[in-house]
């Protein structure tokens, strides 16, 4: 073990959340990140080309040797990681189950960020189930790794509010913000001390999972009331982006406001059309849409959308399918 001078650490993760923290890492002189995993590379663009995370980016350019195994279940793999001989391992959105035999691997363990208050969203997608289910609060959690699902032990917790303008970008930044903070805290604890900080069990009454988001989910069911919906567009943004139709277009939804307004119409008509907004009527009270993006266009505030377009959203047009 590197003892009080620093700890010899592999970093995994795929996503700019986990980017965020390794490069925090690689800015710091007492901890020596010694290998990193990431994801293998993925198609992405138009011209679907392999496209590196942005982990391994990051760590290609301070020359940190990175491994992105499409699996950690093989004995050869394991090998790997144990000729690292590192002092424990950092995941951050990996994206990749640890076995526990990977997880016994280093001395101190291994040790996750997750972007919650954990028990609460456990899973996939923290950040954007946190603001569809209306909560103030978010934050992240350092826990230890066993082999459930975020289920180990929490080592410490940093907390923030969600705002009702947040959308999941806004507060993932946040959060990117919170979290390397807290890691470092707790590296430090382990490198003074060679023991974890005092932890936690969590309770698991309170426990809630935050499930994969799906693009079928970012269709807006213009049943749901105004205030889920508004919620829902602050959650897909920036990703996968809510959306609906109108006159057979794809119409991408990136900002709206909830309004208490009462009226007799049809889920998905449209009440007013000026350049404050876009009103659309739905199960319970009115949406706004303030910022939108019609298929093969740039977003732009519905002002400007309806400089070229007012007939499409005309009152009395129909949104959705």
């Amino acid at each position: 073990m590197a003892g009080v001078a620093g700890l010899k650490l592999v970093f995994a993760g795929t996503p700019d959340f986990a980017a965020h923290h390794l490069e925090v890492l690689l800015g710091q002189s007492r901890h020596q990140v010694v290998g990193v995993y990431t994801q293998p590379d993925r198609p992405a663009g138009r011209g679907k080309k392999l496209q590196p995370s942005p982990v391994k980016t990051l760590a290609t350019a301070h020359d940190i040797p990175v491994h992105q195994p499409p699996t950690l279940k093989t004995e050869a793999e394991q090998k790997v990681l144990v000729d690292l001989k590192a002092d424990i391992m950092v995941v951050v959105a990996y994206g990749l189950i640890l076995p526990p035999r990977v997880l016994a691997i280093p001395p101190l363990g291994c040790i996750n960020v997750h972007a919650s208050l954990l028990p609460r969203w456990r899973g996939a997608a923290p950040i954007q189930r946190a603001i569809e289910a209306g909560d103030s609060e978010s934050g992240v959690t350092i826990m230890e790794m066993e082999a459930g699902l975020d289920t180990g032990p929490v080592l410490y917790h940093s907390s923030c509010a969600i705002e009702t303008t947040d959308t999941a970008g806004t507060l993932e930044e946040r959060l990117s913000g919170l979290g390397p903070r807290a890691l470092m805290t707790v590296l430090n604890h382990l490198a003074d001390t060679g023991q974890p900080p005092a932890c936690e069990p969590q309770n698991e009454s309170l426990a809630t999972y935050a499930h994969k988001i799906t693009k079928q989910e970012a269709w807006l069911d213009w049943r749901l009331s105004a205030e889920v919906l508004a919620r829902r567009v602050r959650a897909f943004n920036p990703a996968p982006v809510a959306h609906t139709r109108v006159e057979g277009q794809n119409l991408r939804v990136w900002q709206t406001q909830a309004l208490d307004r009462e009226h007799q119409a049809l889920p998905g008509t449209v009440l007013v059309s000026d350049e404050q907004g876009i009103l659309v009527a739905c199960g319970q009270g009115a949406l706004l849409l303030t910022e939108l993006q019609l298929a093969g266009k740039r977003r732009v505030p519905v002002a400007d959308l309806l400089r070229g377009h007012a007939a499409l959203f005309a009152p009395g047009a129909h949104l959705g399918e």
